[in-house]
This record gives C-alpha cells, sequence and structure tokens, in this order.
C-alpha cells in the first residue's frame, strides 16, 4: 500500500506540522475522517515516521462490542504510559483521578506526546467524557490529540456528534478528510499485484477504497475480479489447512485484538498456528497480541458463519474469559449475549453496569441494565426493584427520558408490593424528578406530592426533607412562589435536623429563588447562603444550582454586570468538577448575556452548547439561536428552532420556558409585519403573568401587544419594555443603554417622532447587522418624509463578492472544511433539508460544479480570508 500512503502525502505533512507545533507548545486536535477501509489506520501508522524521534506516540483503540468497555482505548495504553495513568484508568472507578492522571502524563517535558484514538465512532462514554476533559485544555498541552473515526457512521443523534461540536470549537483543530484512491493509483496497484486483473473492473468494483482494493488484487488467481469484496477477503481464506481456519474464525468472534493469554487458551497451537494466517496478510501478529490486519477482514469472516457455529466459538471465549481471574465484565456480556447464556448475562451484567457507572460510562451502563432486565423472572421482587432503579438513574443521567419514567415506574410498583415505606418514599422523589427533566410538569407534581405523604410516616429526617424540598422546587419553578417558600422552609428545618448540608443548601435555593423572583429582594440573600453552604461542604452540583439560579434571575432582571461577575466562578467549578450538565445550563446562560449585549456571534456559539440531550438547557439555547437569527433576517430558520422549542415549553408548564419563547415569537411576527401573529404569539402568555407578582416577562409581553394595537393593563413596573410600553421611549432608551443592551436602545431610539433619533437608531442597527428592525425604521422615515434615508449594507452583498448571504457563507466555509451535510446541519443548528437548499444555492452562486470547487472558488474570491480550518 506504499502509492496509498504517497497519496496521502499532504495528510501526512500537515499531521506532522500539527505535531511539530504541540511540540512548541501550541497543542492541537486533528480529525481524520473517512469511511471504512479508506486508510486512516494507515495513516496513522505511517505518521511516526514524519516525527521527531523522540516524539512519544500513544495509541489506543475502540472496539465494536455491543456494549463498549469502559475507558477501553485509554487501558491499551497501560504499559506504555506511566504508573498513575495505569492504575487509574484500570480501576475507573474516579473520573477526575482519571483525567488528572491524563493531563499529568501528557504534560510530560520534554518530549511531546501524540494520543491517537482510533476508530472513536466505538467509543465509551466515559471515554467520550475524558475526550472532552482533553479537548477543553489541549491547547495548554505539549501534545497533538489525533481522533480517527467513521463519519459515514456518525448519525445526527451519535453520541460522537457532542464531541465533535466542542472539538470545532477548539481554537486549533485540524480535519483530514481522506479521499478514495484515484483511477491511476488502482491501477498501478493493480498492475504490480496481478498482471490479469482489468484495472477498471478493481476500480468499479471497489469505488477506489484502498482496503477493497489490495483485498480484491491479493484474491486473484484466475483473472477475474470477485463480485464483492467480502468474496475477496473469503478468497483469501482458500488453500489454507482446517486448523488454520478454524483458528481464524475462532478469533473472528472477539470484535477487538486479542491478547496472548486469551489466544493460549482458545487455540491448542496458541500462535503458532496462526503463521499460514499473518503470511497471507489476514493477521497481525505481535508478543503480547494479534488482531486482524483489518476490521474489515475480521467482520467478513465472522458473517460468513452459521448462525450455530458463532454461537458455539462465543461460548468458548466466554469460557476461556471466565476462567481468567479479573477478566473484563463488560467482555463477559458481550461473549454472553452472543452465545444466548441467560444465566452468564443475568450473573455478570449488573456487575458490568456498575462498573460502567462507575467510570462515567453511563450509556453502556444502561445498556448493560436493558440487556439484563430482558431476564427480570431470574431476580427477587427486591433484586429486580434495585436493577429499575439503577437503570432508571442511567437513563436519566443520558436524557432517555421515557425509558427512565418507565423503569422508576415499574421500580415505584415493586416497592408498593414490598410494603418498604421509605425505599417507595424515595423512589417516588426520584419519579417526580425524573418527570420533570422529560420536562412533564403534572406527573412531577403528583409523584413529589406522594412521596412526602409516604415519607411524613417512615422515620427518616433526611428522606422527608428532600422530598418536601423537591416539592418546594417545583412549586418555585411553576411560580407558586407562596407555597414553594412554606415547603421550602420546612425542608430547611428537617434538613438542619438531620445535618445534611446538600439538601440544606437545595432548600434554601428553592426559598431564596421564589422570594427573589416573588419581588422580595432579601431572597437573593438566601440564594448566595444556599451557594455558601454547598461550597463549604464541597457539594458542587448544588454550588452549580444555586450559581445557575442567582445567574438566571440577575438576567431576568437586567442586572447583566453583576450576572458577569457570577458567570467565571460559576463555569470554571462546572468545568473542573466536570459536571457537564451544569456547564452547558451556564454556557446558555453565557449565551444569553451575549445576546443582550448585541454580541450575537458569542451568543451564537455558546447557544450551540445546549443543543444536545439535556432539556432544560435545550429550551433556552434553542430561544437564544432563534432569537439572534430573527433579529438578523434568518426568519426561515429561526421558525424551526420556535416551533420545537415551544414544544419543550408548553410540556414543562413553566412561565421561565413559555415567556422568552413567546416573547421571540412575538418579536418574529411583528418584524415580518403580522401584527395578529403578535397578538397569538404573546397574549396567552401574558395573561398567565400578568398576576404573579415580579415575573419578568410580563413587560415584554405586554410592550408587543401594545405594539400590535392590543389594549393591556398599564404595567407599572420600571422596567424599559413597560417603559416603551406607556409611549416614554426616551426612558426606555436610557434604561436600555445603562444596562449595556445596544439592539433594545436603538429600538427605543426608534419609537421617537424625532427624525434625528430616527437616524442615529438606524445607524446603530445598520453596525449591527439588524436589517429586519432597520428595514421599519427606514420605512418609517421615508413615510415622515425624510428624503435622504441611508440606504445602509446590502444584506446579500455586503460581505462578499459573490452575492452570498451571511447564512450561505457559513455553509461555504464549513464545505471547505469537509463537513457533510448532515455535519454542517448540527453545527448550524438547522434540519438537513435547509443545508441542502443552501448547499444548492452555494453551488451555483459560485459557479462551482461540484462541492470540491467550492473550496477553490470561494479562495479565488477571498471568501477563506481569515478562515482556518
Amino acid at each position: 500500500m506504499d502509492l496509498c500512503i504517497l497519496e496521502r502525502e499532504f495528510e501526512l505533512v500537515r499531521l506532522a506540522a500539527a505535531a511539530q507545533g504541540a511540540a512548541d507548545g501550541a497543542g492541537s486536535v486533528v480529525l481524520v475522517f473517512g469511511e471504512a477501509g479508506i486508510g486512516k489506520s494507515s495513516l496513522v501508522k505511517a505518521m511516526p515516521e514524519r516525527l521527531p524521534a523522540e516524539t512519544r506516540v500513544l495509541v489506543g483503540e475502540c472496539d465494536d462490542l455491543a456494549t463498549r468497555r469502559p475507558l477501553g482505548p485509554f487501558r491499551d495504553l497501560v504499559g506504555s504510559v506511566g504508573s498513575e495513568l495505569a492504575r487509574a484508568v484500570m480501576e475507573g472507578g474516579d473520573r477526575n483521578r482519571v483525567y488528572e492522571a491524563l493531563l499529568d502524563e501528557l504534560a510530560r517535558t520534554p518530549h511531546p506526546a501524540v494520543l491517537v484514538v482510533e476508530d472513536v465512532h466505538w467509543a465509551d462514554e466515559a471515554s467520550l467524557d475524558a475526550l472532552r476533559f482533553l479537548v477543553r485544555r489541549i491547547e495548554r498541552l505539549p501534545a497533538l490529540l489525533v481522533l480517527t473515526y467513521r463519519d459515514d457512521e456518525v448519525s445526527s443523534g451519535h453520541p460522537l456528534r457532542h464531541l465533535l461540536g466542542q472539538v470545532s470549537r477548539a481554537q486549533r483543530v485540524h480535519r483530514l478528510p481522506l479521499a478514495r484512491l484515484s483511477l491511476a493509483a488502482v491501477r498501478t496497484l493493480s498492475e504490480a499485484g496481478r498482471l490479469d486483473l482489468d484495472p477498471a473492473k478493481v476500480y468499479q468494483v471497489t469505488s477506489g477504497n484502498p482496503f477493497f482494493v489490495a483485498e480484491v488484487v491479493a484474491a486473484g488467481g484466475t483473472g477475474a475480479v470477485p463480485p464483492t469484496v467480502v468474496d475477496a477477503v473469503l478468497a483469501r481464506l482458500r488453500g489454507l489447512d482446517a486448523a488454520t481456519v478454524a483458528a481464524l474464525e475462532q478469533l473472528a468472534v472477539v470484535p477487538s485484538a486479542v491478547e496472548r493469554p486469551l489466544i493460549d487458551a482458545l487455540l491448542a497451537d496458541g500462535v503458532a498456528g496462526l503463521t499460514a494466517a499473518e503470511q497471507r496478510g489476514l493477521l497481525a501478529v505481535a508478543p503480547e497480541r494479534v488482531a486482524f490486519r483489518h476490521d474489515l477482514i475480521r467482520r467478513a469472516v465472522a458473517d460468513s458463519l452459521p448462525a450455530a457455529r458463532r454461537i458455539e466459538l462465543n461460548r468458548s471465549v466466554l469460557a476461556a474469559l471466565v476462567a481468567r481471574p479479573g477478566s473484563d465484565a463488560a467482555r463477559l456480556v458481550h461473549h454472553a449475549a452472543q452465545a444466548g447464556d441467560e444465566d452468564a448475562i443475568a450473573r455478570y451484567g449488573p456487575d458490568a453496569a456498575r462498573d460502567a457507572a462507575g467510570a462515567g460510562a453511563h450509556r453502556e451502563a444502561a445498556a448493560q441494565l436493558r440487556l439484563v432486565l430482558r431476564a427480570r423472572h431470574r431476580y427477587t421482587a427486591a433484586e429486580l426493584a434495585d436493577l429499575l432503579e439503577r437503570y432508571a438513574v442511567e437513563s436519566y443521567t443520558i436524557a432517555d427520558s421515557a425509558a427512565a419514567v418507565a423503569a422508576q415506574q415499574d421500580a415505584v410498583a415493586l416497592r408498593r408490593e414490598l410494603g418498604d415505606i421509605r425505599a417507595l418514599g424515595a423512589d417516588l422523589r426520584w419519579l417526580s424528578r425524573i418527570h420533570w427533566w422529560a420536562g412533564d410538569a403534572a406527573p412531577a407534581q403528583e409523584a413529589a406530592r406522594e412521596a412526602v405523604t409516604v415519607l411524613e410516616h417512615a422515620g427518616d429526617d433526611r428522606l422527608l426533607a428532600l422530598a418536601v424540598s423537591n416539592t418546594a422546587q417545583l412549586r418555585m419553578l411553576s411560580d407558586r412562589y407562596a407555597e414553594a417558600v412554606v415547603h421550602g422552609e420546612r425542608a430547611i428545618a428537617l434538613a438542619q435536623k438531620a445535618g445534611d448540608p446538600a439538601i440544606l443548601s437545595h432548600a434554601l435555593n428553592n426559598v431564596g429563588t421564589a422570594r427573589w423572583r416573588g419581588g422580595d429582594p432579601a431572597g437573593r440573600d438566601q440564594l448566595e447562603e444556599s451557594l455558601d453552604v454547598a461550597l463549604s461542604a464541597g457539594e458542587v452540583e448544588h454550588a452549580c444550582r444555586a450559581y445557575a439560579n442567582l445567574i438566571w434571575t440577575l438576567l431576568d432582571n437586567l442586572q447583566y454586570a453583576e450576572a458577569d461577575r457570577f458567570l467565571p466562578p460559576a463555569m470554571d467549578l462546572a468545568d473542573r468538577a466536570e459536571h457537564l450538565g451544569f456547564l452547558t445550563y451556564l454556557h446558555v446562560e453565557l449565551a444569553m448575556r451575549r445576546f443582550a449585549a448585541a454580541d450575537w456571534d458569542d451568543a451564537e456559539k455558546h447557544a450551540e452548547f445546549g443543543m444536545h440531550d439535556f432539556v432544560p438547557a435545550r429550551c433556552p439555547a434553542l430561544t437564544v439561536l432563534a432569537r439572534v437569527r430573527i433579529r438578523r433576517g434568518g426568519a426561515q430558520d429561526a421558525e424551526e428552532l420556535l416551533a420545537e422549542a415551544w414544544e419543550i415549553a408548553v410540556r414543562t408548564g413553566e412561565l421561565q420556558r413559555t415567556g422568552p419563547v413567546a416573547a421571540a415569537r412575538a418579536e418574529a411576527a411583528w418584524l415580518r409585519g403580522d401584527p395578529a401573529g403578535v397578538v397569538a404569539a404573546a397574549g396567552p402568555v401574558h395573561a398567565e403573568a400578568r398576576d404573579l407578582p415580579g415575573a419578568p416577562y410580563r413587560a415584554e409581553l405586554g410592550y408587543w401587544l401594545t405594539l400590535a394595537g392590543q389594549p393591556v393593563e398599564t404595567d407599572g413596573s420600571d422596567h424599559p419594555y413597560a417603559w416603551q410600553a406607556r409611549g416614554e421611549w426616551r426612558r426606555a432608551a436610557a434604561l436600555w443603554q445603562a444596562a449595556g443592551c445596544p439592539y433594545e436602545h436603538a429600538v427605543a431610539l426608534g419609537q421617537s417622532p424625532d427624525p434625528a433619533d430616527r437616524l442615529t437608531a438606524l445607524a446603530a442597527l445598520d453596525a449591527l447587522g439588524a436589517e429586519p428592525q432597520a428595514r421599519l425604521i427606514r420605512a418609517e422615515l421615508r413615510r415622515l418624509g425624510v428624503r435622504r434615508v441611508p440606504r445602509g449594507p446590502l444584506a446579500a452583498t455586503r460581505d462578499n463578492p459573490a452575492g452570498l448571504t451571511e447564512r450561505q457563507l457559513q455553509v461555504v466555509r464549513l464545505l471547505a472544511d469537509g463537513l457533510t451535510n448532515a455535519e454542517i446541519a448540527g453545527r448550524l443548528v438547522v434540519s438537513v433539508r435547509t443545508v441542502d437548499n443552501h448547499v444548492r444555492a452555494v453551488l451555483e452562486k459560485l459557479d462551482a460544479p461540484t462541492r470540491r470547487h467550492v473550496a477553490v472558488r470561494a479562495a479565488e474570491l477571498g471568501l477563506l480570508d481569515g478562515h482556518e480550518s
């Protein structure tokens, strides 16, 4: 495959340059991607030859197990790294220990490190979390992180998406999409391997895939090209003796490299019986392990086996692993499932799930428990209830709300049968939390009520305090502030009696937030007390929640300078503790802050952190993204985002969700000239908010209704939107300016009857790129008879000579980076259909026949200046 590597020389040069940058202290990430067999592993293997001799190259591989090994690729590093990292990944129960050991290992000087994780599309959740941790810090390390993956296997909901989204925001990231071999390269390989092969036919069968080409060439003999690549692989087994074929079949059911002790247990002749297979190029044999030269070879062999033979071979692997002390439980369960051994699944599955959960691989833990629960009849009622509770928690953690709710409901039913009051009350409290997390307010309230009723007689102050505080939280979130305070104060007393600082912080948080949002400024002191209690006790989750509620309320109150004081320490705490849920939420709050400051690019960047499975963050993230696009003129994209945001908001039944979405929908309707749409969007939610004390969305919704000609009761607050609704534009403009909101300041100034004020507002809006609102003010100026109304920038051409819109320009740059339409959709948070339309428009405007020509034309026109991939 030397020719294949020759065609990859450009990619190798880029890898070497990135490694040199890491040696100079400029750590970066390299993404190597393409279809199976495209040459990712070959590129990685050729890389060390281009690097300085002192460079440490560490390689870990992800396996195609039905349920992945927790920290699998990092376990592969044992023997090549220091003892602290080796112990941390093998013990696996302390994520922070693993992360710190990884940092220390990669920070070692003077020799830079290149960490390669192959086939990361198969990575377990704990490994993905560890990689996210490294990506956020890679620029400070003398290290290069290389990730290889099959991009055609990464769907929109694939767990790798989140990591790739984070990588895209790194300061230094290099993308190496690998292309297929050219016809000329296939011809050279065909002629070198078999003179009687027709290169055109080889190219037709393989489409230039390097691995497929090699297999077809190696399978020659009759001069005919095998009809499929699988046939080409299997043809290479012909002529091998029966014992060697049997050995290959045995190894093929193990979806990873096979360590020597396992080979010795499975094969009568050990590695000696693999000589012929190695000579045929089917296996790579090393002193410590044996692996198929490519996973596609292994799959071809395994897939050719009759089902009965596969079951028999998996039973052999299972028996060998069971006989070896310390075998990985995940591997035991994989082969037990493949062999149909339900007894083994029931025996080892719970341990495999516990190992995965301890390592932070919650997706894998949930998958193990899902498999275990297929045989519920093998457990006692108490054991089954425990397994269901564990499955509910793991599903909740990975945001699989439907599975979490169903499992927790089953656990509750079993606890009722068993008559265990304490366990029933605890399970009901969890069920309430899971319902809320799923966005279902009514069943959350019902489960919370019953949890308190049950625990009143359980004699456990701690559990009762938690249940009562949970009720207070739900009342606070649904704007029933007086009820929240009553329940919360009882929870405070119970938590103090139980001596539990975590529940005390939780209860103080609920009471303080309820009081503050209900109009009592003293509530802020109680909320800050909640933060102090949590920080003093080392309760990171409760501290993060206190920060989040403090910041959210400050943002609602337009106290942006105060919010700026809390955001950095909050994000630093969540980042250091790897509390990804709250870190995501805080990024969305920062997006809200940047949106208020009209720093819309930054607002979009931070909002994208919330575009994943964490439902409480997704709704406000969608809202921020939609409002940015509304104000910039991207109404079509905004409509899709708001539809989903509204669906989530309605299910929660919380004004903190419905209020902002309703305001965004009203603004969109106003800017498109639809007063009836404004009333439809804002009216119902305003009616809900107008009777609540301190409701932060009442003033804005009332303003939009007033603009649309809908009479509303005067809001006597000092909110700038309330002043605008009363026609006091000058006072509103001053308040917006003092708060640091340039867009709102310009809009308020645009309400002035004086054309000079409106011209000032117009200039500010043009500078912000707020074309829809600027268009309305231009129309008003013309209606007032102003003769010389500035034309302003032309939306389609102000940034580029090709007439691309701002969104199309973003698409061009992402196309130039080699992203697929699905990847672009994920990055821009739009549907794939919308991206398809943008790509077609870009091809037409740039007169580019294919996607590959887009980058060339864009570079010629200077559209990529200042843009780095």
